[in-house]
């Protein structure tokens, strides 16, 4: 399994922002399989909600990481609710520590943090530039290391076509090191 985290705006996106991401998302697939793709995301609203539907839509199975306030919200049928009984810093470790790499495609504080969190784990960290949110303004600051650590580059990428393929070569190489070795 491919397992990718997916950090977007729980606020109400612009038409815009919302193709682009679809563009990601069908990319995404076409690039990693629909069969070996999991999306994983902090919770069902905003821009999450957009990604998550258009996901479902091609078969791609979701995990959901939502706080612990919005655990019994209902879902759409088919989606993993994973409750981890934390509030909403906390489960965007628990997202970030389960993906292969994670994928910014825009937002404020909580898309930033965990940003972060994905470069102090040494996550690969992608970022969709250009979308008109806080993820925009930080580009300056953290790209492409945060602090001289250079745990992993932090990429921003304007396009959402090329994000996708980024991150599902990325996806693919971690998921890879992730497996156990193969006998026979």
């Amino acid at each position: 399994m491919i397992q990718v985290g997916v950090a977007a705006y729980s606020g109400n996106p612009e038409p815009e922002l919302v193709k682009r991401c679809e563009a990601f998302v069908d990319e995404l697939v076409k690039r990693c399989g629909r069969g070996r793709l999991v999306l994983l995301l902090g919770g069902y609203w905003g821009l999450m909600r957009c990604v998550v539907d258009h996901a479902l839509r091609h078969g791609v199975l979701v995990a959901l990481f939502p706080p612990l306030d919005r655990e019994d919200v209902g879902y759409p049928e088919g989606v993993i609710v994973i409750r981890t009984s934390s509030g909403p810093r906390l489960r965007s470790i628990y997202l970030v520590k389960s993906s292969d790499v994670l994928v910014a495609l825009g937002g404020g504080a909580g898309t930033l943090q965990e940003i972060v969190t994905a470069y102090t784990e040494a996550k690969p960290v992608y970022v969709l530039a250009g979308t008109g949110l806080a993820t925009d303004k930080a580009k300056e600051c953290i790209e492409p290391y945060i602090d001289e650590r250079r745990t992993v580059p932090i990429t921003f990428v304007e396009d959402s076509v090329h994000l996708a393929r980024l991150a599902c070569v990325e996806a693919k190489m971690a998921a890879s090191r992730r497996l156990p070795p193969q006998h026979g």
